[in-house]
């Protein structure tokens, strides 16, 4: 894909916008980074709170096999370079939901160093308009707990039960410079960390969650000074931070102001970013390695274990569907969500023609299910069941018409394609002599436009074969119905 063209357009002159993502995606996994307490979203405050969270005295951390293991898998995932030798550092700083004092992270020997993702802004050919994202380093940490200050008029309360939960943080290159690439990144993202199952991504419920770094800069200037808004937790909070920060910056700049270093925070209601701390950096948290923690060395037999059980990733699964005559479009959308991708390999296993199915999952299967408010994975209708629907109108039993009917029907009862076409009558006929005398009723109720198709209206062509169809119920085999009538028409 060539150079993005998006500009912010100032009084001085246009400027160019750069982004960069820090990603934090909470790790899948039933007990926290470095204690046995639960996981689980939703408990009742403090209620998953091991001694080792709270920081009681004496209380040593041990790290989480399953937290490593699932972070390397990710970055194995976008092609990352693999430390096997990493440390564990304290970040010092206080607030009322960091018990200890310090956070555990990794500043200066992470796990996962450079790796990249593609990126595609083009819906229709994506392998045609492919931006490469780098990805710096991918480092795991303990989460903090969470400030509640609406419970009390006068008091603020501290929930601990993240607290010590793992994070991958996930930090891209600078390489975006539009809204719509810092978008498309972490859809991708977040879409390969759900088919990994590293992280179940759902940003509602906070366990991803985006820092944004914008800076802007006059084309071919060096980099200019960035801000960084935390915690942004939808892709469209994350495009629509990027267009008012580096919009807010321009008119700072223009105004002959400068830009400060500094963290934000996004206001949806009135879309704006505000200022909320003067922005750290690393000398400011007092680094060192944590004393309690040895380094992780990890050896080839679990990295080649981390490998092997990596699924076929969504650029992968892409490629293939488009290797069985599917369109690009319709194998992005199919491989866009893990859930979808599941569905449909489940599909054609009951041997379903890939090109078929793939139509008609992304226009009748996700048409109703949006106007029925389900997600795929809650459909009620079955591989299994479509792939009989499908095996039905491929045999000539049904035609398009009456397979929509049937599918109406299977999504209100649950019943399969060919009990509802046995109690219906709704098979398709061929009967010929059925059909003709159809095509002779609907001519002689239309003298007409007879007249006028035989004068040279070929378009009238496809209102005969209408009437023919309806007049028929929809039952008739369309290929029949077009045969006929072409010799009925002369």
């Amino acid at each position: 894909m060539t150079e993005s063209t998006y500009r912010i357009r100032g009084v001085t002159g246009d400027w160019e916008v750069v982004i960069g993502l820090e990603v934090h995606a909470q790790v899948t996994s039933n007990a926290k980074l470095f204690s046995g307490a639960a996981t689980t979203f939703g408990a009742e405050p403090n209620t998953q709170v091991s001694l080792v969270d709270a920081a009681m005295p004496g209380m040593l951390p041990v790290p989480n096999r399953e937290c490593i293991r699932q972070a390397v898998r990710t970055g194995m995932a976008i092609e990352a370079q693999i430390n096997k030798w990493s440390r564990f550092d304290r970040k010092n700083y206080f607030y009322a939901d960091l018990p200890q004092g310090y956070q555990i992270s990794q500043l200066y020997h992470p796990l996962v160093g450079e790796g990249a993702i593609d990126i595609s802004l083009d819906d229709k050919n994506p392998d045609d308009a492919t931006k490469r994202i780098g990805v710096e380093r991918i480092h795991v940490e303990q989460d903090a707990g969470k400030l509640m200050h609406d419970q009390h008029p006068t008091r603020s309360y501290v929930d601990l039960n993240r607290s010590g939960v793992a994070l991958m943080e996930i930090v891209s290159r600078p390489d975006m410079t539009s809204p719509a690439e810092a978008g498309a990144y972490l859809r991708k993202l977040r879409s390969i960390l759900r088919y990994v199952g590293s992280c179940d991504g759902n940003m509602e419920e906070g366990s991803m969650r985006a820092d944004v770094n914008v800076s802007v800069r006059k084309p071919g200037d060096p980099l200019g000074t960035r801000t960084e808004t935390k915690n942004v937790n939808s892709v469209r909070f994350v495009m629509a931070v990027v267009e008012q920060e580096a919009r807010r910056q321009v008119d700072v700049l223009e105004d002959g102001g400068r830009i400060v270093q500094e963290t934000r925070l996004y206001d949806p209601d009135r879309n704006e970013t505000r200022s909320m701390r003067s922005k750290e950096d690393a000398h400011d948290y007092r680094y060192f390695p944590d004393p309690d923690l040895l380094p992780l060395e990890l050896d080839d037999a679990f990295l080649e274990e981390c490998r092997a059980s990596l699924p076929e990733l969504p650029d992968a699964k892409r490629r293939r569907y488009e290797a069985l005559g599917i369109t690009p479009y319709n194998a992005a959308v199919l491989t866009a969500e893990v859930e979808a991708a599941r569905w449909f390999d489940a599909l054609l296993e009951t041997g379903a023609k890939p090109v078929a199915a793939a139509n008609w999952v992304t226009s009748e299967l996700f048409g109703a299910l949006n106007r029925i408010g389900k997600g795929i994975e809650e459909s009620p209708v079955s591989p299994a069941q479509a792939g009989e629907l499908l095996g039905l109108v491929a045999d000539g039993t049904l035609s398009g018409t009456l397979a929509k009917q049937v599918f109406e029907i299977m999504l209100e009862t649950g019943q399969g394609a060919g009990a509802i076409v046995e109690e219906r009558g709704l098979k398709q006929t061929s009967d010929t002599g059925a059909i003709e005398a159809v095509i002779a009723e609907v001519m002689a109720a239309n003298e007409d436009k007879v007249s006028e198709y035989r004068s040279g209206k070929d378009k009238l062509f496809g209102f005969f074969v209408g009437q023919t169809m309806k007049a028929m119920g929809g039952k008739a085999n369309p290929g029949v119905v077009n045969d006929l009538l072409k010799k009925a028409l002369g």
